[in-house]
C-alpha cells in the first residue's frame, strides 16, 4: 500500500438518484487507523467552450437550484452510460444552444471536488459553429437562455459573479491566455 493510500474496507450505497449515488465507506488510513468517507459517485461530464465565427463565446443562462440563483455557463452536461466525451460534447452543444460545430478539440479534464466526489469534467473547444434549424431537444427539466458574449463581456461577468462556476471560469481564462499568446 502506498504511504498515502486509503484502503476501502467496506462500502455501502446510501443514496441512488438520477445523477449521483452516495457511498459511505469505511477505510483504513496509512497509519493503520480507520475512518469513514462519504463519496459522491458521478458518471462524469463535458463542458464546451464554443466560439462563433465572430469570436463570441456561446453560453447559457440558467437557474441553479443548489445556488438559488441564475448564473451564466458554457454548455455542459452529464455523460450517458458508455458515451464518449466528444459525442456528449457535440450532443450537449446542440441541445443547449442549437449549434453544431465543424471542429471539436479536447483541451483537458479535471476533477471538480476530489475531496468527496469522483466527478470528472472533460473540456472541449468547439469552432466552426452553425445554427441548426431543428436542433435536438433539451432535457425536459432544463430551461436556458442563450447568450453570446465577447471575451471582455465574459471577464466582466466573472467579476460580477454572473459567471460563478469553475468550468466556465476556466473557459474564460483559457480564451484570455490564448488571446495573450496570439498578441505577443
Amino acid at each position: 500500500m502506498n504511504s498515502l493510500e486509503e484502503k476501502t474496507l467496506h462500502s455501502k450505497e446510501i443514496f441512488s438518484g438520477k445523477i449521483i449515488t452516495v457511498e459511505l465507506q469505511d477505510v483504513k488510513l496509512p497509519n493503520g487507523k480507520q475512518a469513514k468517507r462519504e463519496i459522491v459517485k458521478h458518471p462524469g461530464a463535458v463542458a464546451v467552450i464554443a466560439l462563433t465565427n465572430e469570436n463570441r463565446i456561446v453560453m447559457v443562462e440558467q437557474y441553479r437550484k443548489a445556488l438559488e440563483k441564475i448564473i451564466v455557463e458554457i454548455p455542459a452536461g452529464k455523460l450517458e452510460k458508455g458515451e464518449e466525451p466528444a459525442s456528449c460534447a457535440r450532443r450537449e452543444l446542440e441541445e443547449e444552444t442549437g449549434y453544431v460545430c465543424e471542429s471539436l478539440e479536447p483541451l483537458l479534464s479535471f476533477y471538480t471536488s476530489p475531496g468527496f466526489a469522483d466527478e470528472i469534467v472533460h473540456v472541449f473547444l468547439a469552432k466552426g459553429l452553425t445554427k441548426k434549424e431543428n436542433p435536438a431537444a433539451m432535457d425536459e427539466d432544463e430551461f436556458v437562455n442563450l447568450k453570446e458574449l465577447t471575451l471582455e463581456e465574459a471577464i466582466q461577468y466573472v467579476k460580477e459573479q454572473k459567471i460563478y462556476d469553475a468550468k466556465t471560469i476556466y473557459g474564460v481564462q483559457y480564451l484570455q491566455l490564448q488571446e495573450a499568446l496570439t498578441t505577443k
